[in-house]
């Protein structure tokens, strides 16, 4: 009698609703294995628990781990949790799931508030563990640290080819030259004359809006190719600064690492 009772009360016990979260912060071809990877074995490990009972594998594909605002994959596993659906996330590491120690704490504490758990399977933490919160602070910290280097890097490698006097140019975007054997500027006759056109009748008093419509009734190709010319093309074009034999360098530069704010 003893032994039915507990067999009912074993097949009664509720399983765990586990999902697993998978990131890749590029689109390159070995990070899409990776993310694949991920994807396949998060699916197959949930799946063998006999206690688990599997939700998803929520993803994020090409996307920084710094701010999880624009994390589509990550929000909506969140909602889901707050929601009641999940109780287990499972990913592989703090840094996989943030790298912003404010995101990632405060996301973990809400997620605690509403039962739900997260563990992290590089460094062996669980969210429930007393210490898991000392514990993700410190990896979370770290793992901040390391954007903030890669960032800092990247910006002094931009600085070191600029004062080197190497400029990057969107030779696909660019209408009048084409990228030469050394990597610099090589001009395109047939373009030049296209761009030599645009600057004679805006010269003229054409508008860019006038300019954009002659050019589209003449079938001329855009730099891209298309055939479709607009206001802000040509617009674009009267102002690069390129066209004259300069390069104003870091018109636009990134304000905060974690942000990605832009000025």
């Amino acid at each position: 009698m003893l032994i039915k009772n507990l067999n009912t009360f074993n097949n009664d016990i509720k399983k765990r609703r586990v999902a697993g979260y998978a990131r890749v912060p590029t689109e390159n071809e070995e990070q899409q294995t990776s993310y694949e990877a991920q994807l396949d074995y998060y699916t197959n490990y949930i799946k063998s628990r006999d206690d688990w009972e599997f939700v998803e594998v929520y993803t994020d594909e090409g996307i920084s781990g710094t701010n999880t605002k624009k994390r589509e994959g990550f929000n909506r596993m969140i909602a889901d949790a707050l929601d009641g659906k999940i109780d287990l996330i499972v990913t592989k590491s703090v840094s996989r799931f943030a790298r912003n120690t404010v995101d990632s704490l405060t996301t973990i504490r809400k997620l605690k508030e509403h039962g739900t758990e997260v563990y992290f399977e590089k460094e062996s933490i669980w969210t429930f563990d007393s210490k898991g919160e000392l514990l993700i602070t410190i990896m979370s910290s770290l793992a901040q640290e390391e954007s903030r280097s890669i960032s800092e890097n990247c910006t002094w490698g931009q600085r070191k080819k600029f004062a080197d006097g190497k400029v990057s140019v969107p030779f696909k975007r660019f209408l009048g030259y084409d990228k030469g054997e050394d990597r610099n500027l090589v001009v395109n006759i047939e373009q030049a004359t296209i761009v030599k056109r645009i600057y004679g009748m805006f010269l003229q008093g054409y508008s860019p809006f006038g300019i954009a419509k002659i050019l589209t009734e003449d079938n001329i190709e855009t730099a891209s190719g298309t055939k479709k010319w607009n206001a802000g093309t040509i617009k674009s074009i009267l102002s690069n600064e390129k066209y004259k034999g300069d390069a104003l360098l870091q018109k636009s530069y990134t304000v905060d690492f974690l942000t990605k704010k832009k000025k």
